[in-house]
């Protein structure tokens, strides 16, 4: 019995060399604290450089936000000289300026229908980009007579048309873009199936209808048709695409509406 006590109460020997395992729960806490002594670390780094930046940007001085450029789309355009003013300076043109009094008219040296259309009526509707005298004047009123006095003769020459009027139109300016409408209207009314024959030509013509047709410009009295009025930019426009609706077929809608969405049908 006495042998038997001696043996439990005889402590243990410690073997060297020899650690205690470590438990789970330990690695687990070493692992947390870690990890959490890792993330307090970021935490300083990252509020310590937020506050560097901010310092740095209330140090500058911010530059004021510029104004967006602007397009410039209705500015108008510089204007080139023409043919027109070539020829007459040259005395190429068969026409004079008449004065009867204090009244200017255009005196014609020939018989209009002797003319070739295909090579005068473009040059005259190349002058209506003129704004000095006596061009002005001229190219005016020497277009109105040939296409007076042209009847069927004019609808050849609209293929030789379309790049003068549209060069005309890309001036931007309003008092040429009233005087080409108008001369425009009067081609489609006093020409048979001119409005017919323009409507292939619409893209190039009706680019700048859809930018000017809802600006209120004032043009003034472009053309004096037995009275004096003036005329709204916008509402000139519409007027002449009615013109060209009414005698462009029934092909015509379809193309101002492809060209001026905005645009509605006068026709009932």
């Amino acid at each position: 019995m006495d042998r038997r006590r001696a043996e439990t109460k005889a402590p243990a020997k410690k073997v060297p060399g020899k650690a205690k395992p470590e438990t789970k729960s330990s690695n687990k806490e070493d692992q947390f604290s870690r990890a959490s002594g890792r993330l307090k670390e970021l935490q300083k780094n990252t509020v310590s450089s937020a506050s560097r930046v901010k310092a740095a940007a209330s140090n500058q001085s911010v530059a004021p936000k510029s104004p967006p450029k602007s397009t410039n789309a209705y500015k108008a355009r510089p204007i080139e000289k023409t043919k027109f003013r070539y020829f007459y300076d040259r005395g190429d043109l068969p026409l004079r300026i008449n004065f009867n009094g204090a009244v200017r008219k255009v005196q014609w040296q020939v018989d209009i229908t002797t003319l070739d259309y295909t090579h005068y009526l473009p040059l005259f509707i190349e002058g209506l980009r003129e704004l000095d005298e006596p061009y002005k004047f001229l190219a005016l009123n020497g277009t109105l007579d040939l296409l007076e006095k042209g009847g069927d003769r004019s609808l050849t020459s609209i293929p030789h048309l379309i790049l003068p009027m549209k060069q005309n139109l890309m001036t931007r300016q309003p008092q040429i873009l009233c005087t080409q409408m108008k001369v425009l209207q009067k081609l489609v009314l006093l020409c048979p199936y001119a409005g017919e024959a323009l409507v292939p030509y619409y893209r190039q013509l009706l680019t700048i209808f859809n930018l000017f047709i809802t600006k209120r410009v004032n043009c003034g009295d472009a053309i004096d048709y037995g009275q004096q009025r003036n005329d709204n930019l916008g509402d000139l426009i519409t007027e002449t695409l009615y013109i060209l609706e009414r005698h462009g077929g029934e092909d015509a809608f379809v193309n101002i509406k492809y060209m001026i969405p905005t645009y509605e049908s006068c026709v009932i």
